[in-house]
Formats: C-alpha cells, sequence, structure tokens
C-alpha cells in the first residue's frame, strides 16, 4: 500500500515500519505534507507549516534509522504542536493578532523533547486566542471534518482538526477547563489530559498557570501513550514538574484491565445527561465490566459550587498571564479574552479566596474517592457535539457552560489525569465520547484501560464521512 493511502494508519504502527526501514521518513513526511496543502485550505488547522525543515528533519531522521540508531517510537514520525508551544524555528502567536510576528529565543521543553525523540515537527497548529474559548475575530478558526457547522471543541482547535482529518499522526494540545478533552471528543479521537506538573509548562504560554496542562491528541490510547511517554517528566526549568519517573506508556498495552476498579457516581454521571450520552456512557461499562474491570458505585464530591468558579478562577490568573499587554493593547484583544481579563482584573482578594478553599475542599474529597477505586468513569460532555450556532446561543447564558464545564472542569482543578475516547455514534452520525479519571500520576492505568477497550471497540477507528 502507497504511504500516500495511509494517512490515519495508528501512530505506534508507522513508527514501528519506521523502525524496521519498511517505511521511510521522507517519503512519510512528504506525503503528510501533500495532504495538508489539498486539505488544510477547506480545513483551516494549521496556523505555519514547516514544509522545508520538516523534510530536513525527515532526511536526518531518515539517515540515522538505516545506520541503525533508532531513537524511539516517535522517531521519524510527522506530528504537530499547538502554536502556544515556544519554537526558535517558527512564530509563537498563541491565537492573537499582536504576537503573530513573535519569534522566541528559546524552545519549549515539550518542543525541545519531541525533537530529541527524532520527531518531525510539520507545524504549528491554531487555537483560539489566548487559548480561552473563542478565535480572535481576525483569525479563520478550524472547522470541524466530521461536519463543518459543528462545534470543534476549545482551545486546541487545530490540534484535533489536523489529527481527525489525517493531517498529522498526533499532536499536542492544552487543556485548562476541557481544551485537550473536548476538541478531542468533538472530533471522535483520544486525548490524554495529564496530572498537573507531569508535562514541563516551560515555553508555553499560559492561560490559567495552575490550571493549564499539556497533553497528546491522537486517534488511539497507544499513540497518545507512544507522545506522552516523550513529553513527561521533571524538567529544572519548570520548578512546578513533577518528579516522578516516567513509566514506560508502550509497556502496559499487553496488559488486561482485569480486577481493576473502576468507579461510577451515576448521579453525577448521569443526572440531567442527554440520553443518548448516558446510553453510550452504559454500553461502556458493560464493555469494562466484560474486560474484567470491577464496577464501584461511588460518591463524587460535590461539584456544583467549584465548577461555577471556574471562570473566575481562570480570569484572574489570565489577568496575570496578560498583564504586560493587557490594559496597554486592550484594542487588539477580541471581546471575549478581553472580557475575561476585565474579569479577574477587578476580582478581590476574598473571592479570591473563597475559590482557594472551594478548590482544597474538592481535591481533598476526590483523593479520598481514589484511595477506593484505581479509575472513574464519566462522560466527556453532558450532550451530543452541539453545532457553531447553538455554541452561539450558549455563550449568552453562563448555567450552559457550567453544564459542559462539569465532566471537565473538576479535573482541572485538581490536576487529575484523564484519558478522553470515543464511545459512540449518535443519531446525526457525531461522535460521542467518554472519560476515565485517574489518581496522580495514573497515566500508565489510564494507557492500559484505553487500550484494552479499544482492542474491543471499534469507535477510535471511524472517520468522518470525507475519508471514510
Amino acid at each position: 500500500m502507497d504511504i500516500k493511502d495511509r494517512p490515519f494508519e495508528p501512530l505506534i504502527s508507522l513508527s514501528d515500519r519506521l523502525r524496521r526501514r519498511e517505511a521511510s521518513p521522507v517519503e512519510v513526511a512528504s506525503a503528510m505534507l501533500e495532504r495538508i496543502g489539498a486539505l488544510d485550505g477547506s480545513y483551516h488547522a494549521y496556523a505555519t507549516v514547516l514544509a522545508d525543515r520538516a523534510i530536513e528533519k525527515a532526511r536526518a531522521a531518515e539517515s540515522e534509522i538505516m545506520r541503525g540508531h533508532w531513537r524511539g517510537p516517535l522517531h521519524g514520525v510527522p506530528i504537530a504542536v499547538k502554536d502556544l508551544c515556544f519554537t526558535t524555528f517558527a512564530p509563537t502567536a498563541a491565537g492573537t493578532t499582536m504576537r503573530r510576528g513573535f519569534t522566541p529565543d528559546f524552545n519549549a521543553t515539550v518542543v525541545d523533547r519531541l525533537e530529541m525523540a527524532g520527531a518531525i515537527i510539520l507545524g504549528k497548529l491554531k487555537m483560539t486566542e489566548g487559548a480561552y474559548t473563542s478565535h480572535h475575530p481576525a483569525d479563520q478558526s478550524p472547522l470541524n471534518p466530521w461536519g463543518v457547522e459543528y462545534w470543534v471543541g476549545s482551545s486546541s482547535t487545530g490540534s484535533s482538526v489536523a489529527t481527525c482529518a489525517g493531517m498529522c499522526y498526533g499532536s499536542l494540545g492544552s487543556d485548562t477547563g476541557g481544551s485537550i478533552r473536548f476538541p478531542s471528543a468533538t472530533c471522535g479521537l483520544t486525548g490524554i489530559k495529564p496530572s498537573w506538573g507531569r508535562v514541563s509548562r516551560h515555553g508555553v504560554f499560559a492561560l490559567a498557570d495552575s490550571l493549564d496542562h499539556i497533553g497528546p491528541i491522537t486517534r488511539a490510547a497507544g499513540d497518545a501513550g507512544a507522545i506522552l511517554g516523550v513529553v513527561a517528566g521533571t524538567d529544572p526549568e519548570d520548578p512546578t514538574s513533577l518528579p516522578d519517573r516516567v513509566p514506560d506508556y508502550l509497556a502496559e498495552l499487553g496488559n488486561n484491565i482485569r480486577g481493576l476498579t473502576i468507579g461510577i457516581d451515576r448521579r453525577y454521571a448521569t443526572e440531567g445527561i442527554d440520553p443518548e450520552v448516558v446510553s453510550a456512557l452504559e454500553e461502556t461499562e458493560r464493555t469494562l465490566a466484560a474486560l474484567g474491570a470491577q464496577i464501584r458505585e461511588v460518591k463524587f464530591p460535590p461539584y456544583e459550587r467549584l465548577v461555577s468558579l471556574w471562570i473566575p478562577m481562570c480570569s484572574v490568573e489570565t489577568a496575570i498571564a496578560h498583564r504586560d499587554s493587557y490594559p496597554a493593547r486592550a484594542k487588539e484583544y477580541g471581546r471575549d479574552l478581553a472580557q475575561l481579563i476585565d474579569q479577574g482584573r477587578a476580582l478581590s482578594g476574598m473571592e479570591i479566596g473563597e475559590i482557594i478553599h472551594e478548590r482544597l475542599k474538592f481535591c481533598g474529597g476526590l483523593a479520598s474517592l481514589f484511595r477506593s477505586v484505581d479509575l472513574l468513569l464519566v462522560p466527556t460532555m453532558p450532550m451530543p457535539i452541539p453545532t457553531l450556532a447553538q455554541m452561539a446561543a450558549y455563550g449568552e447564558d453562563p448555567s450552559v457552560l457550567h453544564g459542559i464545564l462539569r465532566f471537565t472542569a473538576p479535573f482541572d482543578f485538581s490536576g487529575s489525569p484523564t484519558i478522553t475516547m470515543p464511545n459512540g455514534i449518535d443519531k446525526r452520525g457525531m461522535p460521542l465520547s467518554f472519560q476515565l479519571a485517574g489518581p496522580r500520576v495514573s497515566e500508565d492505568v489510564l494507557v492500559r484501560a484505553g487500550h484494552a477497550y479499544q482492542s474491543v471497540t471499534d469507535w477510535h477507528m471511524r472517520r468522518p464521512r470525507a475519508f471514510s
């Protein structure tokens, strides 16, 4: 089969063929760049395409592999990174207009680690302005390959669209309130939001530092594990990075989940949730049980007040991140990001203290819950994927946003790792999804459980009609 006919090949499968010299890094990168040229004018995933550099890096990878020097599972594999990761070889605009010409003098740690692993960075991927909820009014938003009238999530829109359309074999995204998980859900992908600090944020433009997570968006759990294994680990440049040893996530793929205890709070996971989402979650529960997992009823900590405080928490930290340019350059900001920063600048110390106390209570309750189960089973969103028109209407109603954040924001507050995967197709032909969440640094268990689920289901292999 010609490499041009394999844009959706699993990353770890391509990696194995590259290692065995059955595929050429140069041919793979060339085919991927040709596909970007053919498709990205329709889907608008890339902020910058680095064609010449990618071919140069692919030639170097091919030479090394031919000499028997294989760097690991990303060697020679074409991927792309969200445009909030600093790169010395391309501008880093972070979805803004004012930074379109900003080229840093150092790389983000995650970029250096990808390059050291031999990955071929095809380009920088579009994102919402400053990684908040909407794209800058002057920017063309990426479009969902499953249906251009549907939401792509926020803010790792380019990361999910490029991965979904087969314009890279995997990508990096970021998650502050759900921005790895929502785009993964809306595009039928697999995403890992790691533990807070598991992946260094050095050289990554912040939205809200204490909520920000960097992680992979891919088409399968094993592929996500391959990328996470390269970018995870302590970093002296990021004092908040975790010192824990990074396991070999791919070594977990052959292990089953028999005896793993998975908790579910049926009230939290199903009450007030769309029936299609609930039905898919119940089928997922049965599949996990059939694989040998023990399903246990649990009680999720009180979360409603915490979720309502996500926007205030994000707002004050975003105001800090933008203090050098806002309000000095306020006219260059889009409405949504400007309003968020204004809210953060107006927040009082007492209000911030209230958020911190609520967060600490929730984190304590969740840690206690995880002493009784290995993982939690929850939806990703309370409803099937909304249309762009529905999202525009929701923007006027804060209660709807709180509802959408119900299953994502709590795990950003706690810093708990999650894996998001597709688990069905709704009546409109759009993907449904779920999450497994775990305690601190349990990404190895999440990858194992995700791979086990995907070994007996094929939802992650479904493609948009244009590519099926």
